[in-house]
């Protein structure tokens, strides 16, 4: 039996398609041990009511953190602004 794991890259470029609106009717659930840039994404859902727009800094960005905001067509975008974790 093979496990399948999902590397961070592949999270990223998940909620990036969400985000750009290529594909409004999918859903995305991350499940354990999700991680993008380092930092844990587990057990989240995103669709085109919820989505994510997640920016990776190698330093320290000047607004750290993570913050809930209207997206102006009735939904929320969860913006981050995060640095990137060594491995």
């Amino acid at each position: 039996m093979r496990i399948a794991r999902y590397s961070g890259a592949g999270a990223l470029a998940a909620v990036l398609l969400l985000a750009l609106g290529a594909s409004a009717l999918a859903e995305v659930r991350f499940g354990n041990n999700v991680r993008v840039g380092g930092h844990d994404f587990s057990n989240r859902t995103y669709d085109r009511r919820n989505r994510a727009v997640i920016h990776l800094y190698d330093r320290t960005p000047r607004n750290p953190g993570c913050v809930w905001r209207a997206d102006g067509r009735g939904g929320r975008v969860q913006v981050c602004h995060l640095r990137r974790k060594p491995h």
